[in-house]
Parts: structure tokens; sequence; C-alpha cells
């Protein structure tokens, strides 16, 4: 009879043998087959999914239990042995209340059930104990409210009211009781008189977690507080505040649109259709908050980043809405203004709005999916430049200058564009040689940001260059240190090819002295430092610049601590000058036939400096860490900028290459700033810092490198990296990564395995490359230490079989990691163990085992064959017919076996024999009865 043949019936009794064999994942196929030839509601079809449901368990597939007890309820009400397993799924979920009602239902209907009490009675105290914690903490709800909202209260007594309140609304019973006593009118009436910022901050915050992952919570606070309070609460000069009011808008939006706190977190669809007016109305508000001249700069920023942090989701689809809304002539406004030039309707910004706004737009750019909407974004630039322009007065031209400069630092296409159109690069060439300091400075920083490709580069050194020399021998240092960038930039656009220098000889080193006499000097204030830095940024192509810079301590020094400041608008140049001394830009790879093609061509070759010899390079990487640079680092990931975060990446990588530097790079927090880069940026980004990761978990004890919760969050950026587009460095270099933290504890290893990582781990067992397959199966040896793993065996494959042709590799590292692997999973599996013989080299693979002269090998097969040997009579048979048993005996005698474990094991394999009554007697292994093929053996 073939399988399209058997019946539902025939289909539950060959999964009930394979649940009995062990075999659940056919025991499932056997089980859903019968599902889908039932048609019918009727009893048989109960049973169907109940025993599914008894597989779903077995397998901790806690969800599914109850939706097939759930399907089985439907046809058979008060079901004992469906609310049983709906039951123990249910407190697995620790959803006791629920669990609890259950295991009444089953003593109700079978109350002979002896299995059930058990767990009713361990239920019931602890929803008798859940009551009393929902007891206590409603009157400790009510001592706080009584000490916080009591303005008459000692001061530090309504700050730790208001603390622990907050901390109670982080558990779900504290903020259910919080938010039926009304909380958040309570909240809103006190702000509006409260001064304490202590209290203010903890107040918001409660807010923001009564609305997390809760829609309802989350209505009623907007329906009761309204939107624009919390806009309020963003508008302010206190820091910690403005944090604490972008948090709760966040959640709120998170909670309308299905998103979490993690960077690679996505809206779900369904939930963005639903409340597409109310996450609408939220985007709005923030948009038309960002020309609010009543707005603090802080809170200017904050509302431009959550804008930015929204908009990147073709599912929530706004990127075009905020252009029909003119949205972009409303960030080219703030992108106009200057810190310090301030008119009668000047907007309050701070050093880095023109920055968050520059990343903000090319941001918004990129989510312009199509050619019609690029258009339609390009349009409205131009519109915005031509009305601008239009106006006579020079502050006009000053504005939209500084708009344009805002423009090449984000959506580069569209700003050079706009260089391009007539008269624009003109207008600010003239501005640049003008007698008028402001046009000088805004006209500098547009020449230097129009300078970033060659072509525009050479249009500029030739119209341009003069004048930024006239300009840097001004008086004026702000304007000196701005040509004096200008002319880095120009001077670096050969980049790292050393026979390229559009200056002089010498040129560039005298340009990065002037750069480092800047920042050196204490005299100047952080503005001439910042541009001194961005200077160095463009000349450090430059080896010999490289070489300079890094023996100037007090350079890298004041480098160092020019990025702690976390100004957003220093991130660029410093990060870019630390990826060029640590050579973390592409490399183009160089091909020797393709040279010698380019010569007979005659084509430029590029040169290389020896100065940027892996030699050199490790030097300086170990000097920056040694000079604290993992704490800049930490400072400047913080930017929204995703190109920066790369970049940021990328010196991270470079830095964690040199072993002896990657404690440091831990202590001073690096490690906790490389897991939301390895999440969230570029792909090349988030490679650079999960290999980051890798080094660091592959040489610091992972429990030490990563604590507490880091260590899960770590999985999935090494996880990443196990992809055939990632070099085999980065794949080896994770799997060792995973490998010490297989090696740390079963959540760890549980956490692997959720994430996908055994089957992506076990594809480079496959691989030819030595050194991969070793990595890999080290990493499965782990892994199997945790019993989920065991079931990757179990199933219908070859798993157990290649494991065994593994123990005979020539790397005997290999060797160890495959037959230890063998030797747990055939102590926690019987199904694996009948599975050993699948290969016809188990024989061979044995005997090569017990008989190595490496103790640990010899180790792992003795507890193999003990494994083995006790796992059924089948198995001891198929083994006893074999000269196993001489080698046995052999072991049990042989002085020259030094480890007395193998002994023994050897010893009980043998009295094994004896149990099964396979042997009559240990030194007769003639009289074996013949081998039963008989499955029902095999049950226990």
């Amino acid at each position: 009879m073939t399988k399209s043949e058997l019946t539902p019936h025939e289909w539950k009794e060959r999964g009930n043998e394979e649940f009995k064999n062990g075999f659940f994942d056919k025991a499932l196929s056997c089980y859903t087959q019968a599902l889908k030839l039932t048609k019918e509601d009727n009893f048989d079809k109960a049973i169907y999914y109940k025993n599914r449901a008894a597989v779903y368990l077995k397998q901790k597939d806690y969800e599914k239990v109850i939706k097939d007890c759930e399907e089985a309820l439907k046809i058979s009400p008060n079901d004992p042995k469906a609310l049983f397993r709906r039951c123990l799924a249910l407190e697995a979920l620790e959803r006791f209340e629920e669990a609890y009602r259950d295991a009444r239902a089953v003593i109700t209907s079978d109350p002979g059930d002896k299995a059930i009490q058990p767990i009713a009675s361990r239920l019931h105290e602890i929803c008798q104990e859940r009551l009393r914690q929902n007891s206590k903490t409603s009157a400790k709800v009510a001592q706080m409210f009584e000490l916080a909202f009591d303005i008459s209260t000692d001061k530090e007594k309504r700050e730790t009211a208001m603390n622990n309140l907050l901390v109670l609304a982080r558990e779900k019973a504290g903020a259910d009781i919080m938010f039926k006593q009304g909380v958040s009118t309570k909240i809103h009436q006190l702000l509006k008189s409260e001064k304490n910022e202590v209290i203010i901050l903890a107040a918001v915050r409660i807010l923001a977690e009564l609305c997390k992952d809760c829609i309802e919570r989350t209505e009623t606070i907007l329906k009761d507080i309204g939107v624009p309070w919390f806009l309020d609460v963003l508008n302010s000069k206190n820091e910690d505040r403005v944090n604490a009011g972008q948090y709760c808008i966040q959640t709120v939006l998170n909670c309308y649109s299905g998103m979490d706190t993690k960077p690679d977190s996505k809206p779900k669809p369904e939930m963005c259709e639903k409340y597409k007016k109310e996450i609408d109305t939220i985007l709005s508000c923030l948009l038309f908050c960002t020309t609010n001249r009543t707005f603090t700069g802080l809170g200017r920023d904050a509302v431009i980043e959550l804008i930015m942090r929204n908009i990147h989701h073709d599912i929530l689809n706004w990127a075009e809405r905020l252009v029909d809304l003119r949205g972009l002539q409303r960030l080219m406004d703030v992108a106009s203004e200057l810190e310090d030039y301030k008119y009668e309707s000047a907007m309050d910004i701070t050093a880095s709005t023109r920055t968050v706004t520059s990343v903000c737009l090319a941001r918004i750019y990129e989510n312009m999916y199509y050619d019609a909407a690029k258009k339609k974004f390009t349009e409205a630039i131009d519109e915005y430049i031509k009305d601008k322009l239009l106006a006579p007065d020079i502050e006009s031209k000053v504005r939209v200058t500084v708009a344009i400069t805002t423009l090449l630092l984000g959506p580069l296409d569209v700003g050079n564009s706009i260089i391009g159109k007539d008269g624009i690069l003109q207008m600010i060439l003239v501005m640049a040689g003008s007698d008028d300091l402001l046009q000088q400075k805004v006209a500098c920083e547009c020449i230097i940001a129009a300078a970033s490709k060659k072509d525009k580069a050479t249009g500029i050194i030739n119209q341009g260059v003069n004048i930024l020399k006239k300009l840097y021998q001004s008086k004026d240092d702000s304007i000196r240190v701005r040509a004096l960038v200008g002319l880095c930039k120009l001077s670096s656009c050969g980049g790292t090819d050393a026979s390229i220098r559009p200056f002089a000889d010498g040129a560039s080193q005298k340009l990065a002295e002037a750069c480092r006499r800047f920042l050196i000097n204490p005299n100047k204030d952080k503005d001439m430092r910042k541009w001194a830095v961005e200077g160095l940024s463009y000349l450090t192509f430059d080896a010999d610049v490289k070489e300079k810079l890094i023996e100037d301590k007090n350079a890298i020094q004041a480098m160092i601590e020019l990025a702690k400041t976390g100004d957003k608008s220093v991130v660029y140049g410093v990060v870019t000058t630390l990826v060029n001394l640590v050579n973390a830009y592409d490399k183009q790879e160089i091909i020797p036939e393709m040279i010698e093609l380019a010569k007979f061509a005659k084509h430029h070759i590029p040169e290389e400096s020896e100065l940027d010899d892996a030699d050199f390079v490790a030097k300086r990487e170990i000097f920056l860490v040694k000079a604290g640079v993992t704490t800049a680092l930490v400072a400047l990931s913080k930017t929204d900028s995703q190109n920066s975060k790369e970049l940021i990446a990328r010196v991270f990588n470079a830095i964690c290459s040199q072993q002896e530097v990657r404690g440091i790079v831990v202590q001073q927090g690096g490690a906790k700033a490389l897991l939301p880069l390895a999440l969230d940026g570029t792909d090349k980004g988030k490679k650079q810092a999960s290999q980051a990761l890798a080094r660091l978990g592959i040489t610091i004890n992972p429990e030490v490198a990563f604590p507490g919760q880091r260590i899960y969050e770590v999985i999935r950026p090494l996880i990443n990296l196990l992809q055939p587009e990632c070099t085999a460095l980065e794949n080896f270099e994770a799997m060792m990564a995973l490998c010490n933290l297989a090696g740390t504890n079963d959540n760890v290893r549980k956490r692997i395995l959720k994430e996908g990582g055994f089957l992506k781990i076990e594809t480079y067992m496959y691989e030819e490359h030595d050194m991969l397959r070793k990595a890999a199966t080290q990493c499965i040896n782990n892994l199997v230490m945790c019993e989920d793993t065991i079931k990757f065996f179990e199933g219908s494959n070859d798993r157990v079989k290649y494991l065994v042709i593994l123990c005979e590799e020539e790397d005997i590292d290999i060797g160890l990691a495959a037959s230890g692997a063998l030797a747990m999973i055939t102590t926690a599996s019987k199904a694996a163990c009948c599975k050993f013989f699948d290969t016809n080299k188990w024989l061979d693979v044995m005997k090569y085992l017990l008989a190595n002269p490496n103790q640990d090998l010899q180790h792992r097969g003795a507890v193999i064959i003990y494994n083995l040997m006790n796992c059924s009579k089948d198995t001891a048979t198929r083994i006893i017919q074999t000269d196993i048993m001489e080698v046995l005996m052999a072991l049990t005698k042989s002085e020259l076996v030094q480890n007395e474990k193998v002994k023994k094991l050897a010893a009980d394999a043998l009295e094994a024999a004896a149990k099964w009554k396979i042997v009559e007697k240990l030194d007769n292994i003639s009289s074996v009865p013949p081998t039963s093929n008989d499955s029902h053996d095999h049950v226990e």
C-alpha cells in the first residue's frame, strides 16, 4: 500500500509508532496527514488534534499545542486530554491563571485523573501568590500616589515615590493598576506646575512605560493628555527632559505601528493600516514643529530625529506624504539657519541641528523608491532655492548657500545637481571673494562640501583655489580654518594614490601641520578644532601625514577629547581621520595581470606608500586604543547617520584585529556600542561591527565581554556573518565566537537555536576549508549540550552518519569535536543511537576511536560504545556480532590504557551485553541469538 492510499486511522497508528520511538518529526507529519484527509469534524479528528498537540508539547512549541487543543475542544468539549495538554502549554508560557482554569476543568470532567492533581496544586499556589503580590502592588501604588502627587510632601520622599512608580510601571501588574487608578491624568495635572526635574523626568518615563506594547492604554492616554502635551515636553532646554519626551513619543509610535526598540525592528502592515490616522496625526504634528520659532534647539533636533527614525519604513509610507505636506521646504528652512547669525525670525538651533537635518533629508531621499518620487523631491528643493534667490537681499543668498551646504552633506546627488545649475557655483565663488566675513564663511563651507567628487574638485581647483589661498591669509581665524579645510580637501582628491598630488610636493604635510596647530591650540574654540579635524580627515589619505599625526600625541589626544563631547557635527571629521589612520577603507584588489595590462595600455597605476604596510597600520591601531580612542568611538556612535555608523564600525573592527588591545576595547564600552551598530546601519557597517564583536568574543570570556542581557543580543549579529556573501575569515571568526558563547550556559545555546544558528553553522561542516569545517564542528559540539539540539539529529536526516564519518578526519581537532558531539548525542537520544549504524564505516570508526593513542579520542569512543550497548537489545546485538567485544575486553585489561574511565566504560559496556542476555558468558562471545528486526523491541 502506498502512502497516498493510507487512511486517516492508518496515518494515526503510524504516528503513534513514531511517537513511541521518539521520532517526533515523523509523528508530526503522520498526524498532519490524518488531519488533511479528515474533512468533517468528528471524534477521530479530535484525537488527531490531541495527538499532534502531544508532539508539539514534546517539541516545546506551546502556541501550537494551545491551538490544536482548542480545535479538539471545539469538537469534543471538556475532553480531559486536550485540557490537560493545553494546561501544560499555558503553564510553560506563564499564563498561570488560564492553566489553573484548565486544571480545574480536568478534575471536574475526570475526578480520578491522578496526573493533574499535583499540577493543579502547584498552579493553585502560584495563582494565590500572584493574587497576594497584586494586592501588595495595589497597596504600594496607592502609597506611592499619596506621596508623589502631594506637593506638600518632603522633596526627597516625592522623588523616591515617583521613581518607585516608574519601577512599578515596568511590571505588567503595576502598570495595569496604575493605569486603572488614573495615573496619566494625575501626571498631566502635576506637570502643569511641577518644577522638580527629577519628578518631571520620572513622570514622563512612567507614561512611556504605560504606552509600551498596549494599544488600549496608549489610546486612553493620548485622549486624556493629547499630542500637544508630549510636544511641550520636548520643547525644553533640559537634555534629559527632551530625551525622555522623545522616547515617550517613539514608544507611542511603536505601539501603533507594531515596532519595538530593537534597531532592526520593522512595523507590522496590518497595524499601520489600522492606526494610519493616529500615526499620520503624530508625524504631521512633529513636522509642523520643525519650523516652530518658539521651539528650543534641543527640542527641534529631537523632532527631526523622530521624523527620521519613522520615515524609512515603506510600510508607513510617510516619505512621500512628507513631501506632499511641503515638509522638505520646512526642513530646508531649518537647514538654512546659522547658529551664530541671529535675526528677528531666527530659529533656535544647536551645533548639531544642521547635521541632523542633512541626515534626515538623506533618509527621505533614500526612500524615494522610484524615479517619479525622486523627481518630486528634487522639484521641491528647486522650488525652495528659486524662491530664496528671487529675494534681492544678501541674507537670502547667505541662507540659500547654507541650505545647499546642508544638502551636500545629506542627499549628495541632489546637492550636486543644485551646484551644477547655471550661476550657483559662480555666486558662491563671488561670495567667497567678498569682504563680508559671513559671506566668506558660508561660501568656504559650501566649497568644501561641493568638492566631494573628483570632477567637482577639478572644477573648483580651476576656479576657486586662488580664492581659498587668499582667504587663508585672513586675520579672522574662523575664515582661515575654513579656507584651510578647503585646501586640504582639494589636496586630497587623489585619495590613497601616492602618485597623484594636485599641489606641490610637501604641500599636504604643511597643510596638516597647520591643522594640527589649530587642533592643539587651547586658545581656539571648539568650532576651530572641529574644522581642523575635518581638514585632517582629507589629508590623512596621505601615508606621510598619517605617520606625522600618529607621532603627535597632543593632536591625537585633542581629537579624542573633541570626539568625547558627542557633538554630531564633529562625527564626520573625527571618524574619517580614524578610518584613514587604521586603513579601514575599502581597498581595490590589485591583480598582477591587470597591472601589466595597464602598463601596456599606458594607463595610470595607483601606488600605495610603504608607510601603509601592515606593520605600520598595526602600530597605529595599537597606539590609538592605548590613547583612548574607544571612548571617542562610543560617544560618536550615537549618531543617526548610517554612513558615519559604518565608518565607526570600520574603525572598531580594525582596532579589534589587534588581539593585545581587545581587553581595553571591552573595558571602555566598545562591546556595548558595537551591538546597535551591528543591527542597524548599512550592510557593510553591520558586517564590520559584527566581525568586531566576533573578535572580542574569541579572545575574551563571553560572560565578561558581553555581561548580562548583552550575551543574548550578540548572537544575532554573529549569526548574520554566516552568509555565503561574507568572507571566509568573517565566517570563521563568527563561528569561533559562537562556539565560545555556546560553551557558557543552556539559555545561550537555546537562543542560538532560536535565531536559526544550528542550520547555518551546520552548513560549514561540509566545507572543503579545514578551518571552517573545524570551527563549525566544534560549535555543534558545544550546542549538543542543549537537549533541544538533539532533536536535529533524531529526524530523517544523515547528521549522525556525517558525525561518524568526521571522527576519522586527519585534523585531530575535528575528530575530537565530532566524537564529543556523538558521545553527548548518544547519551541523550536512543533514536540517535539507532542511526549510528547508518554508515557502513561505523565499525572502522569505532575501532579507530577505541584503539586511538589520543586519550581524549579513546575516552569519547568508550562513551559512545557504552551508550550504544545500553540503548537497546538490538543495538547491543549489532555490536556483539562484530569483533568489538575483543577490543572492549582488551581495553579492560591493557596496561597501555592509562585512563581509568575508559577501562570502566569498557567493562560496563560488556556488562550491558550480559544484561541483555545476548552473551551467555563474558568470556564466550560465540553464543549470540539471532537479531530481531521487530521494531517493538525498541519501544519502552
